[in-house]
C-alpha cells in the first residue's frame, strides 16, 4: 500500500514553521511521507525537522521589501514558483497540502489550489498574514491558532490552537501556587523586536511597589544585551532581586513556577502562558503588522485570564497598578490561571492531525 503523502508549505520566519514542524512529526509517526515546500529563506529555519522530511526549495518572492526593483520582479518569481510546485505535485501528487504561511508558501499554495488537491492552511496568529488572506477562500479548511481570528467573509475557521514544545506539555495545567507572603516569581519576557520598551518601562513600574511587596519579588526578565544593564540597575536600586538576561533556555519551568507573566502577546508567547496557565499582563507590539498581537490577546482578555495594556497607553504608573492587583489578590490571580487553562489548547498539534486526516478522505 502506497503511503500517503502530506505536502507542508510554509516559510518566511521560524513562526510559520514551529506550528509546521510539529505536524510533521505528528504524520510521520502515523506513516505518511512529508515533504516541505519552502525557498532558500525559509530553509534556514529547518534544522528542527525530521530528516526524513523531504525539503524541496521553490523559487519564491515577497513584495514587502527590495525596493521597486523587488516589486516589479516579485510576480514574475511567483509565477516561476508555482509552475516548478505544479510539476512537482504532479509527478508526485500529494494527498494533502497544508499552509503555514509567509510567501515561501505561495508557489506550493497556489499549485495546490490550481490542480484541485485537498488543501487546507493554519494561521497562528489572530489576523491572517498576507499569503493565507489571499488563499483563505480556495482552502477546504482554515485552521486558526488563536481564538477568535479576523476571517474574511464566508470563512469558517476551526480553532485548532497553535502546536507547542514537548516542554511546555510537559508542564500544562502545572499546578499554581497563588501569590502571598512568600517569596513570589514574575517572568517578564519580549520578543527580540520591541522588547526595549519592557526594559524601561517594567522595571520602573516594579520600583513603585510598595517596599514589602519589592523584597518579595523574585524576577527572570530576558532583555536584549543593550538593554540589560539599565534594567539591572533599576532593579537593583529598587531592592528587587533579578536575573537579567538575553534568553532563558528554562522558560516552560519559569512559567510554571511565576506567580505572573508579563509579555508580549506573541502568538507563541500566548500558546505558552495559556497551555501552562497562568496570570499575564500582555502588552502587544503595537509595529505588528495588522496589529496582530492585539489579535493575539484578545483571547485570553476575554477569558478573563491576562491583563492587555496597548503600548500607546502603557505608564509605569498604571503598569505598577496592574502588577499590585494581581500580586496582592491571591484569589483573583488563581482565578485568571484557571482561566487561562480553559483558554488553552494543548491538543493543537492533534486537531491539525485531525484536519488532514479528514481531507485525506476526499482524495478516491
Amino acid at each position: 500500500m502506497t503511503q500517503p503523502l502530506l505536502m507542508i508549505a510554509a516559510g518566511g520566519t521560524g513562526g510559520h514553521m514551529f506550528p509546521a514542524q510539529a505536524l510533521a512529526e505528528a504524520m510521520l509517526r502515523k506513516g505518511w511521507r512529508v515533504k516541505l515546500s519552502t525557498d532558500a529563506r525559509g530553509a534556514r529555519y529547518t534544522g528542527g525537522f525530521p530528516h526524513s522530511v523531504e525539503i524541496e526549495q521553490i523559487p519564491s518572492a515577497t513584495f514587502a521589501r527590495g525596493g521597486i526593483a523587488g516589486k516589479v520582479t516579485a510576480p514574475f518569481k511567483l509565477a516561476a514558483g508555482v509552475i516548478a510546485a505544479m510539476g512537482k505535485m504532479l509527478r508526485d501528487k500529494p494527498t494533502v497540502v497544508v499552509g503555514f504561511g509567509g510567501y515561501p508558501a505561495f508557489p506550493a499554495m497556489a499549485a495546490a489550489w490550481i490542480l484541485r488537491r485537498p488543501r487546507a492552511l493554519h494561521e497562528q496568529n489572530g489576523v491572517l498574514g498576507r499569503v493565507n488572506k489571499l488563499f483563505a477562500k480556495r482552502m477546504d479548511a482554515v485552521a486558526c491558532g488563536t481564538w477568535p481570528t479576523d476571517l474574511p467573509d464566508g470563512v469558517d475557521g476551526i480553532f485548532t490552537g497553535n502546536p507547542v514544545r514537548a516542554a511546555v506539555l510537559e508542564r500544562a495545567g502545572a499546578s499554581y501556587i497563588p501569590p502571598g507572603d512568600y517569596p513570589m516569581s514574575v517572568v517578564v519576557i519580549g520578543g527580540s523586536q520591541g522588547a526595549r520598551i519592557l526594559s524601561q518601562m517594567v522595571p520602573q513600574a516594579m520600583a513603585r511597589l510598595p517596599y514589602d511587596l519589592r523584597e518579595r519579588l523574585r524576577v527572570a526578565h530576558q532583555a536584549r544585551d543593550e538593554d540589560a544593564d539599565m534594567a539591572r540597575a533599576t532593579y537593583f536600586d529598587a531592592n528587587i532581586n533579578a536575573d537579567v538576561e538575553p534568553f532563558f533556555h528554562d522558560i516552560p519551568n519559569r512559567f510554571a513556577e511565576a506567580q505572573l507573566i508579563i509579555s508580549r502577546s506573541g502568538a507563541s508567547s500566548v500558546a505558552d502562558i495559556s497551555v501552562i496557565g497562568r496570570p499575564s499582563i500582555l502588552i502587544p507590539y503595537a509595529a505588528a503588522a495588522g496589529d496582530h498581537q492585539s489579535a493575539n490577546a484578545r483571547g485570553l482578555a476575554q477569558a478573563q485570564a491576562a491583563v492587555v495594556i496597548p503600548e500607546s497607553q502603557l505608564t509605569e504608573d498604571d503598569l505598577a497598578d496592574q502588577i499590585k492587583a494581581i500580586l496582592t489578590n491571591p484569589d483573583a490571580a488563581l482565578q485568571m490561571s484557571q482561566n487561562a487553562i480553559i483558554a488553552g489548547r494543548p491538543d493543537a498539534t492533534k486537531s491539525l492531525v485531525e484536519i488532514v486526516e479528514l481531507l485525506a478522505k476526499k482524495v478516491t
